[in-house]
């Protein structure tokens, strides 16, 4: 993957702007058909002071003529114009944001998107790459005739945004957050509290084939990476289910796609991991703990793997919290040269939950077919862990 394209190359020159005090309606008004998805806030004296995205305002449930532009405002990590494709997506991911504001010499020259990144590292050699390389696999599903509730749990528990819908056995729908939150959550915007409190309870009772999307936009896993980034550009959608045959055998994000492009600005032969939070403050001696517990970890399997990223992403679960402790939601993803490793746990406090989500993902290492064709130790290993006999295996 080429690193000599830089953010100035990708950058989205041209800019629309809110002041923090308009309304949200006059944001709408700005988003223009092949724009970036990002508006720039200006305060009263024109100076530059965040920026305000089309989902978060999607996302909210605020009357759009009467709530103002800054609450909702976000402020991302700026960058430079040297910067590389690799250090773009690593930002992106540690930040959780998908639009960095791109400024020289003081100025602000424009945004760059995750759109931006993923196109201009797919017209190098390396979108030549078959999708089954980056995608996500064994993805998680729901049969159409579950609840909206119960997909919305299972977003919630495993942290992801698209779940494939089924039906016998067969691929029929496209379930996502925004689905839930156009058809569920938006429309309830009643007089009374009461009002949308009861029919919240009675749309999250509805079928999920009531509001997925149909039919579904697939590629196959064979298909070219530069291929399928044009049919998420063309479709405007996020995210493609991955097929083989009439087989769903994965599927494809944007973030698919960020990952393996920030592990060009890791070092060659190495295990490195990389933090994106939410909601989250995290401190130093926390980071530090994870960072041990990461050190120890790669010391076991870099003669393995000795090429990989994990990522981890850690999200705060509201107001939930046990004697001031908050409940957080850790999932973690580690992409390797021999293929890719998920696990999440849910607790109260950043270091015994990250603890947990490491302890399940080395269990799913350690029995993966990958590492025991790699060196049949790590069988022995896996069951002393499991408290087994190794005779056993």
């Amino acid at each position: 993957m080429s690193m000599s394209v830089t953010a100035k190359d990708i950058c989205s020159k041209e800019l629309n702007s809110v002041k923090d005090t308009d309304t949200l309606s006059k944001c709408l008004e700005g988003f223009k058909k092949g724009m970036p998805p990002v508006l720039a806030v200006l305060d009263e004296k024109g100076k530059y002071v965040g920026m305000i995205t089309r989902r978060a305002i999607l996302r909210s449930r605020l009357d759009f003529t009467m709530a103002k532009v800054r609450p909702l405002m976000q402020v991302a990590p700026q960058i430079s114009p040297d910067m590389p494709l690799g250090e773009l997506a690593k930002l992106m991911i540690g930040s959780g944001m998908r639009q960095l504001p791109l400024f020289e010499r003081g100025k602000l020259l424009g945004f760059v998107t995750d759109e931006d990144i993923i196109h201009a590292a797919v017209g190098d050699e390396w979108g030549r790459g078959a999708v089954e390389k980056v995608m996500t696999r064994a993805p998680h599903t729901i049969e159409s005739s579950r609840s909206v509730g119960a997909v919305f749990g299972l977003m919630r528990e495993y942290g992801i945004s698209h779940v494939p819908v089924m039906e016998g056995g067969r691929l029929v729908g496209m379930i996502s957050i925004e689905d839930i939150l156009e058809n569920i959550y938006w429309p309830q915007r009643r007089q009374t509290t009461g009002d949308i409190v009861g029919e919240k309870i009675e749309t999250l009772g509805i079928a999920v084939k009531g509001i997925m999307a149909s039919p579904v936009i697939t590629v196959d896993s064979k298909t070219s990476l530069r291929d399928a980034e044009k049919q998420m550009h063309d479709h405007d959608v996020s995210c493609l289910c991955v097929v083989s045959g009439d087989r769903l055998v994965g599927i494809l994000t944007k973030l698919d796609f960020l990952e393996p492009i920030s592990q060009v600005a890791a070092q060659a032969r190495k295990l490195t991991i990389q933090f994106g939070v939410k909601d989250i403050e995290i401190d130093e001696s926390q980071q530090g703990f994870m960072m041990n517990e990461f050190d120890s970890f790669s010391h076991k399997y870099q003669e393995a793997f000795q090429l990989g990223t994990l990522f981890v992403y850690m999200k705060s679960h509201g107001d939930s919290t046990m004697r001031g402790t908050p409940m957080i939601h850790c999932r973690l993803q580690f992409r390797t040269t021999r293929g890719t490793f998920f696990a999440a746990s849910e607790g109260w406090g950043v270091e015994p939950t990250f603890r947990v989500a490491l302890d399940r993902l080395e269990r799913r290492l350690l029995r993966s077919k990958e590492l025991l064709a790699y060196n049949p130790r790590f069988a022995r290993d896996y069951m002393r862990k499991m408290g087994l006999p190794s005779e056993e295996e």
